[in-house]
């Protein structure tokens, strides 16, 4: 395929993606009952960031222009591409990049999240026979030329040994903090309640912990926050909140709630579902420059950071744990 054949199969993509086709909307309620996490409000949410912030034939015909992808690629490559499942259609970005790119994208999609990228794939083959060889799923990934892959710290051990002779881009566990000064209003904390709640937390996206001066005033932030009560109502989610509620209850620890989501004063980045950690700093400058150099953070959100509610809203240049994927495949036409 040119890349030309690339983009025009991308750009419709966009258009289904965002369109009423019923077997779209099958697909999209099969994904909801094979994993109970993918509610219809969040696979919306995923569906439309990507038809809006990664296929517009503007913003795609810019990353052609920047990088420089050539017409045609004459020594495609096997990209092996391990998908995770935290958030419905999170390996998008790899998938379109290395198609762009005109490699063979071989994927292995994640069990919780196999049949919207299945979908996708077919449909795009049914599209354009000559894209079979560009996108193929595969339970095993074999005699690939290079591989992404994105999971835990644990899996990215495993990955990093048995892809070690091959160029590779392994991804680990990352989470997003945000710095607050106590003079945000009633909009900037809704909107980064979008950024707690969103995707239930299961996003390397999602605020799990939030920096506040001393002093800071809570209740405004709490209240806030019951923009997403109806979360609470979800099985598996409560589960999760009675759970921890239920530990720090018996541990007599201290913490707040909205009845949807547990405050808790921890240094951990990291937080369970349902639990937002927060800390105290001193100096704000001093506090930011310590997450950005933090290789746990993908994203820092806050007033001098990505804006409240930006947190879930990539562009086609946000690239996870800041490597470039894009670069990354075109230089393996040079290796």
């Amino acid at each position: 395929m040119k890349l030309q054949q690339r983009k025009e199969l991308l750009t419709r993509l966009s258009s289904y993606l965002a369109g009423s086709d019923e077997q779209w909307q099958l697909v999209k309620q099969r994904a909801f009952l094979n994993n109970n996490w993918f509610i219809p409000e969040f696979i919306e949410l995923s569906i439309n960031s990507i038809a809006k912030q990664f296929l517009q034939p503007g913003q795609l015909q810019q990353l052609i222009d920047q990088y420089n992808i050539p017409e045609e690629n004459l020594s495609p490559k096997k990209v092996g591409i391990v998908m995770a499942g935290n958030i419905p259609l999170v390996g998008f970005h790899d998938l379109l990049c290395v198609f762009l790119a005109g490699h063979y994208a071989i994927v292995k999609p994640s069990s919780k999240d196999e049949v919207l990228m299945k979908h996708i794939i077919d449909k795009m083959i049914e599209w354009n026979e000559e894209a079979a060889p560009f996108l193929t799923i595969s339970l095993m990934l074999k005699n690939c030329d290079a591989y992404i892959a994105t999971g835990s710290n644990n899996s990215s051990r495993y990955f990093e040994y048995y892809f070690r002779k091959f160029p590779s881009i392994i991804r680990k566990n990352r989470t997003s903090v945000a710095i607050l000064q106590g003079t945000e209003s009633k909009e900037d904390l809704e909107a980064l309640a979008d950024d707690v709640y969103q995707y239930f937390g299961l996003g390397c996206r999602n605020v799990t912990k939030i920096f506040v001066p001393k002093g800071y005033d809570f209740f405004p932030l709490l209240e806030a926050f019951k923009k997403y009560d109806h979360l609470a109502k979800h099985n598996k989610y409560k589960n999760n909140y009675d759970y921890n509620l239920a530990v720090h209850l018996l541990n007599n620890h201290y913490y707040m709630t909205n009845g949807s989501i547990l405050l808790i004063e921890n240094t951990l980045p990291f937080s369970p579902i349902s639990q937002l950690h927060y800390e105290y700093y001193v100096n704000e400058a001093e506090t930011r420059m310590k997450l950005l150099l933090d290789e746990n953070v993908q994203c820092v959100i806050g007033q001098n950071n990505i804006g409240f509610g930006g947190a879930q809203c990539p562009q086609l240049f946000d690239y996870a744990d800041g490597v470039d994927t894009m670069q990354f495949l075109l230089d393996l036409n040079r290796k």
